[in-house]
C-alpha cells in the first residue's frame, strides 16, 4: 500500500509543470565585485554579448549605441515593472493606504509577502514593487490605480502608445508570461528614459535598502539589482526572470554627467545577464565621447550669418534687413566613437534666392552635424520676420529715390 501511494506521489509531482516566476535576488557582494572588475578589463573591442537581445541607449541624444537584436519583440519578465511604477506614480497619491485583495495576496512568483487585508501604503507598495520585485505588490497596485488588473494594463498600454511604441504591450503589472505581454530592448530603453525623468522614480530605483511598514510592523527590503552600488554610476533600474524571458536587466549608469540605458533579454544565467550588462556599459564609456554639437552648431551659424546670408536674394521683396534663426535645438551632447570624430562634419546648405512674400518662419535652409554620410542632427535655418511683397508705390518710391540720388550725384559733379 505504501508503494502504491509513493508511485502515486511521484507520479502526481512529475505531472505538475515546473514554472519558476522569481528575480534573482543579491548574491554575495564579494562575488559579483570579482566579477565585475573581471569582465571591466577588456573594454575596447565590440562586446561579445551571450544573451539574446541587448542594446545600449544614450539619453542625451536618443542614439542607439550598441544592439543585438534590439528591435525584435521579446517576453521582458519584471522589467515590466518599469511601466507599472510609472503609472502608479502618475495616478496614484503616494500616501494612500491600500488594503491588500485576496486575488493580490495569491499572486506567485516573487513576493513582498502580502497577505490578504494586509494595509500598507502606495508608496511602500512602489519599494516593495521595484527593490524586492514583488508580484503581489504590482496586482494590490494595478487594483487600486486601474480598478483591476484589465483596467490597469489599459493605462500601460495607453502610455506605451502616448511614447510611439509599436512594438509593446502589456497584459499584467508583474510581467508574468503571456503571449501578448512584450516589448523590444529598444522600446523598453525609451520606457526607462520616460521612467527616469520621475524624481521619484529615479530615486526608488537607485535605493539599495529600505524600510518599508506592513500594518505598522517595519519591513527591510533590499534592491534585486546586483550591479548598484557594485559598479561605477549605476544609479539603477530592474531585473527580471521567467522561463520564457530569461534573466533580464535594465540599468542606468551616470558617470561625468552623462547617461545611458543599458537592456539586456534573455540571458540564460545569472552571470550571463550580469557580465552582458557589464560589458556593454564599460564598452560604451570607454569607446564613446560626448561631443557638445549645440556649440559647434551655433558656431557654424553664427560664422554663416556673416559670410553667407548677406547674398541670399529675395526677389520682390519689401524688406531689405532679413534676420535669421535655427530651430530649438534640444540636443547638446552627441556620443561619437573616438576613432570616428575625425570623419565629423558640420555642413550648411540654403537656398540661394527666393520670392516674396514669406511668412516668418520659413525655412531657407539647414545645418547638420554628418559622421559618414549619417546624419546625427539636423537643424533648420528660419527667418525671423513677415517677409512682405513690392507694392507698385514700393516700387515708385525705389524709383524716385535712385532717380533723386542720381541727379544729386551728377549735380556735385558738375
Amino acid at each position: 500500500m505504501k508503494k502504491i501511494i509513493a508511485v502515486m506521489l511521484i507520479t502526481l509531482f512529475l505531472t505538475i509543470p515546473v514554472t519558476t516566476y522569481a528575480d534573482d535576488y543579491t548574491d554575495d557582494e564579494e562575488i559579483i565585485k570579482e566579477e565585475v572588475l573581471n569582465v571591466s578589463t577588456n573594454v575596447n573591442s565590440i562586446p561579445n554579448i551571450n544573451s539574446r537581445a541587448c542594446l545600449i541607449y544614450d539619453i542625451d541624444s536618443g542614439r542607439v549605441l550598441f544592439e543585438k537584436n534590439g528591435y525584435t519583440k521579446r517576453p521582458m519578465a519584471s522589467t515590466t515593472k518599469i511601466m507599472t511604477a510609472t503609472i502608479v506614480l502618475e495616478n496614484a497619491n503616494l500616501q494612500d493606504t491600500v488594503q491588500v485583495s485576496k486575488k493580490a495576496a495569491g499572486t506567485g512568483g516573487s513576493r513582498l509577502g502580502l497577505k490578504t487585508n494586509d494595509k500598507i501604503t502606495v508608496n511602500d507598495l512602489l519599494y516593495g514593487l521595484m527593490l524586492r520585485s514583488g508580484n503581489d505588490t504590482a496586482i494590490a497596485l494595478a487594483e487600486h490605480v486601474g480598478g483591476s488588473v484589465e483596467g490597469f494594463a489599459n493605462l500601460m498600454n495607453k502610455k506605451a502608445e502616448e511614447l510611439g511604441l509599436s512594438n509593446t504591450h502589456f497584459i499584467t503589472p508583474h510581467g508574468l508570461d503571456e503571449t501578448e505581454h512584450y516589448t523590444s530592448a529598444y522600446e523598453l530603453a525609451v520606457i526607462t528614459n520616460y521612467a527616469l525623468k520621475n524624481k521619484k522614480f529615479a530615486n526608488i530605483v537607485n535605493t539599495k535598502t529600505c524600510d518599508i511598514h506592513i500594518n505598522g510592523s517595519v519591513r527591510t527590503l533590499s534592491n534585486t539589482n546586483e550591479l548598484l552600488g557594485n559598479l561605477n554610476g549605476v544609479d539603477g533600474v530592474k531585473t527580471g526572470f521567467t522561463n520564457n524571458a530569461g534573466r533580464c536587466l535594465v540599468t542606468s549608469t551616470t558617470r561625468n554627467g552623462h547617461r545611458i540605458i543599458c537592456v539586456v533579454l534573455g540571458a540564460d544565467t545569472k552571470k550571463i545577464r550580469t557580465t552582458d550588462s557589464v560589458r556593454l556599459i564599460e564598452y560604451a564609456f570607454a569607446n564613446y565621447e560626448y561631443i557638445n554639437v549645440s556649440e559647434k552648431i551655433q558656431e557654424k551659424f553664427d560664422k554663416w550669418l556673416l559670410q553667407e546670408a548677406p547674398n541670399i536674394y529675395y526677389n520682390k521683396a519689401k524688406d531689405t534687413h532679413i534676420e535669421y534663426c535655427l530651430e530649438e535645438n534640444k540636443i547638446k551632447w552627441i556620443p561619437i566613437l573616438k576613432k570616428e570624430i575625425k570623419d565629423m562634419e558640420v555642413k550648411v546648405s540654403y537656398e540661394t534666392q527666393m520670392e516674396a512674400p514669406l511668412e516668418k518662419g520659413h525655412i531657407v535652409g539647414k545645418i547638420e552635424i554628418m559622421l559618414k554620410e549619417e546624419v546625427y542632427l539636423r537643424l533648420n535655418i528660419m527667418i525671423k520676420q513677415d517677409i512682405q511683397k513690392k507694392h507698385i508705390t514700393d516700387y515708385f518710391k525705389d524709383f524716385c529715390s535712385n532717380y533723386c540720388g542720381y541727379l544729386v550725384s551728377n549735380m556735385e559733379k558738375l
